[in-house]
Order: structure tokens, then C-alpha cells, then sequence
């Protein structure tokens, strides 16, 4: 079978997800192609994806002083529809010329058009169909948002929840699944492919990841000064933007590295912005997160509600993120005894039952083959 996976390049979480269970297609004999942009495509160059396609941006994410802004954002991506349209012209004409029997998409709405017009299956990847603020609270942009996005998912042949079957569910807060489409909603787990038992656990450092858009930095900042002033703490901090703090003995600044589970097995806590994957990835290596929140990102919010709940971690406003305030949440955070929980959910193999979703949907199109693109990216 031939499938296109078709990324959102707003943040890497999308792309890290997507080239998991792309490659583990790969490996059990499909042909799998990746339609990317921006920081998604550098990431899944970086990764060995040698079928890889320029994508069209469809939204943008902008923040402020190291914060997301839902305001900015929103005017930002204010020409969504035709971007929209020349995403689902763009992800047609992939269709077409590398014969795609099946679509991916990674929160991506362009390819799910465009696959409905080829009359192929279509699969929709998301963690999040329901904004909300804190504790359920709404306003008119979250209710508008919440009806277009669940209709609109109703095209999809089914849409893949890459978290964990309830009780462990992350993005419980973000997901409401309508009645009468359950059957099309599946929980599969998260698409990591890590056994945290091949790797040294210690508990010397604080692993620090907000992603890479550029208005985190201030975040970084603040970290920096803690370290200049507390030498007993080691922060071991990653970035895959232009320019981090400099190194110092105790705050080591990193870019692009092969592989991050290294560094987060020997991480006493971990410090993060609250996105899925990083936080699916704590729990798995048994490690408390200090969540800095966006104040104006609902799914950040909710899932450190849910962490919170489950007793896996701390979350604070950003807004009330001053140095002192980090210093004593980084000590609760590093007290903390979390309940022992990562074999159970290593177990889970969420690439193995994403895969078998789109397997039985797409094996059923039998669908002539038409020319390959050309020139491959």
C-alpha cells in the first residue's frame, strides 16, 4: 500500500508522531510518503525520510514573551481558507502522481478534501477536537472553533487519538468524542517506539524542551539565570531554533541531537510547555514535569490538568513564572513520588494499532496505479 502522511509543521510534536508510525508502516512493506513544511520537514529530513514533499501552511502558531497568543494567532492565520484550499490542491496532486492509496493526516484539514475528492481513505491524527479553557470554561472563538473542527472530522474515515486508552488518557481534557462516532474515534497509544530499559537512568540533571519557535526564549532566559545563580542545579536544555543561551558548567545548551531518551533517563525532573509527545515521554521514563503553561494555549492547560490529576507533575501560569517562583516549583517538583507506571504503558504499542487502522481501511481501495512524481525531495 502506498500512504501519504500529510504534517502540520506548527511545533515538532506533529512530525515526531507522524515519522514513528510512518517508518513502522515502512517496515511492515508499505511504500509511505511524507508532505511537510517548516520545521516538520527539517525534522523528518533529519530523520532519514527520503520520500519527502514540500506542504502548504495552512495555520501559523505566534506567541509573545515566551508565550503562545491565541490573539496573534488567530490574525496570523486569518487567510486559513484559501491556504486551506491550495493545501488540498497541493495534497491532490501528491494523490495523483504517487498513487496514494491512503491519507494521513497530522492535523491537517487540506489532505482530508483532497482525499475525499480522489475517493481514497483518509485518516485524520489529532489530540485535540474540543478547546476549552481552564476547569471547561469556553468563550465564543473556543464554540465556533469546537463545531467546525468535530463536522469537519466527520469526513475522515476515522481519526487516530495518539494517547493512551482511559484512565491514562493525556488530552482527556481536549477530546469529546460524539456518541454516534464512537466507533470512529480509536485510542491507540502514543507512537513511541522507546523500552526505557535499554537506557541508564540517573537522577543528575533537569531536562528543559519548549520546542523551537523563537518566542520561547524568554522561558530559556529565565532558566539560564536560575543556573548562573543555583550551582547545584544542572540543566541539560534543548532548542531546535536559531540561538540558545550559551553553555555554562551547569546549563548545557543543545540543538539537534539523534536521540533526547538519552538525556531524559538521566534527568531527575523534567521541565516542558505541556505539548503530548514530551509529556507521554516523561511518564514512560517515570520522570516529574514541571509544566510552565501558556496561558492562552487551551490544550497546554488541560493536559497539565490531567497530569496534575494523576499526580505526575506540577503546573504553573507562565504569567507568575519569575525566577523565584521557578526556583521553589522545581524543588516540589523534584520531591515528588509519582506512582511507578512505565512498563505498563511500554506495553501499549501504539504504532501497531494505528498501523492495523489504516491497513484494514486502505487495503480496501483497489485503486489503479498512475505516474510517479518525478523528482523526489
Amino acid at each position: 500500500m502506498r500512504i501519504l502522511f500529510v504534517v502540520c509543521g506548527e511545533g515538532l510534536g506533529h512530525a515526531s508522531r507522524s515519522v514513528h508510525i510512518g517508518h513502522y508502516l515502512q517496515q511492515r512493506g508499505h511504500t509511505v510518503h511524507f508532505v511537510a513544511y517548516g520545521k516538520s520537514y527539517d525534522f523528518l529530513a533529519n530523520h532519514g525520510c527520503t520520500n519527502l514533499h514540500p506542504g502548504q501552511r495552512e495555520v501559523c502558531l505566534e506567541g509573545e514573551n515566551g508565550f503562545f497568543s491565541l490573539k496573534k494567532t488567530l490574525w496570523c492565520s486569518k487567510w486559513i481558507v484559501p491556504n486551506m484550499a491550495r493545501s488540498a490542491v497541493l495534497v491532490r496532486r501528491y494523490i495523483r502522481t504517487l498513487a496514494i492509496d491512503c491519507v494521513v493526516c497530522d492535523t491537517m484539514y487540506g489532505g482530508v478534501i483532497a482525499a475525499k475528492v480522489q475517493k481514497i481513505p483518509v485518516f485524520f491524527i489529532t489530540n485535540q477536537n474540543h478547546f476549552n479553557g481552564p476547569h471547561g470554561s469556553t468563550n465564543p472563538v473556543f464554540r465556533a472553533l469546537n463545531f467546525l473542527i468535530r463536522r469537519y472530522l466527520r469526513l475522515a474515515d476515522g481519526v487516530i487519538v495518539p494517547d493512551y486508552p482511559a484512565p491514562d488518557t493525556i488530552s482527556e481534557y481536549n477530546i469529546r468524542v460524539p456518541p454516534k462516532e464512537k466507533e470512529k474515534y480509536h485510542f491507540t497509544g502514543p507512537f513511541l517506539d522507546i523500552n526505557p530499559s535499554r537506557y541508564t537512568f540517573a537522577q543528575k540533571t533537569i531536562f528543559t524542551s519548549f520546542g523551537g519557535e523563537p518566542y520561547k526564549l524568554p522561558l530559556y532566559q529565565l532558566l539560564r539565570t536560575i543556573a548562573d545563580r543555583r550551582k547545584d542545579l544542572c540543566f541539560d536544555v534543548f532548542y531546535t531554533g536559531e540561538k540558545l543561551p550559551e553553555s555554562s558548567g551547569n546549563f548545557i545548551s543543545h540543538g539537534y541531537v539523534p536521540n533526547l531518551y538519552e538525556h531524559l533517563a538521566r534527568a531527575r525532573i523534567a521541565i516542558a510547555h505541556g505539548g503530548l509527545t514530551t509529556l507521554h515521554e516523561a511518564m514512560l521514563f517515570e520522570k516529574p514535569v514541571l509544566i510552565i503553561m501558556d496561558p492562552d494555549h487551551p490544550e497546554q492547560q488541560n493536559n497539565a490538568r490531567k497530569i496534575e490529576d494523576m499526580g505526575a507533575g506540577i503546573a504553573i501560569d507562565g504569567r507568575t513564572a519569575t525566577i523565584d517562583v521557578l526556583e521553589k516549583k522545581i524543588a516540589e517538583t523534584m520531591a515528588l513520588v509519582i506512582r511507578p507506571s512505565g512498563p505498563a504503558l511500554a506495553a501499549v504499542d501504539g504504532r501497531k494499532n494505528a498501523a492495523e487502522i489504516i491497513e484494514s481501511a486502505g487495503s480496501r481501495k483497489n485503486k489503479p496505479r498512475k505516474g510517479l512524481l518525478s523528482r523526489h525531495r
